[in-house]
C-alpha cells in the first residue's frame, strides 16, 4: 500500500478519534456493536494499529535503500519487484496480528 494513502487513513482515523464521543454508561454485554466499540474502538485500536503501519512503512524503504546503497551488487542481483512488495505487506500483516491479539487484554 502506498505510504501516502495510510498516512491519510491515519489521520481520518485520528480526526474521527478526536471528534466521536462514545458514551460507555449504556452498553450491553450481548450487542455486537457495544462489544465493537469497546474493545475496537474505545481501545482506539485503528488509530495505533495505522500509526505503527505508517512508521513500519518508513522503516522498512529506509532498510531497502540502505541496502542499495551498502551492498549494490547484492542488490541487483538478489532483490526482485515481487520480494520488495511482499515485504511491507508481510510486515503489515504482522502489526496487525499482533494488536488484534493484544485487543482482548487492554482495559
Amino acid at each position: 500500500m502506498n505510504q501516502s494513502v495510510i498516512d491519510m487513513c491515519a489521520s481520518f482515523v485520528m480526526l474521527l478519534t478526536a471528534t466521536v464521543d462514545v458514551d460507555g454508561t449504556h452498553m450491553s454485554r450481548d450487542n455486537i456493536r457495544d462489544q465493537f466499540v469497546c474493545r475496537i474502538w474505545l481501545s482506539r485500536l485503528p488509530l495505533w494499529a495505522l500509526m505503527a503501519t505508517s512508521t513500519y512503512g518508513i522503516l522498512t524503504v529506509a532498510f531497502e535503500r540502505y541496502v542499495a546503497v551498502i551492498y549494490p551488487i547484492w542488490y541487483n542481483v538478489r532483490m526482485k519487484k515481487c520480494s520488495c512488495k511482499a515485504t511491507p505487506v508481510l510486515l503489515t500483516s504482522y502489526m496487525y496480528l499482533f494488536l488484534l491479539s493484544m485487543g482482548p487484554h487492554m482495559r
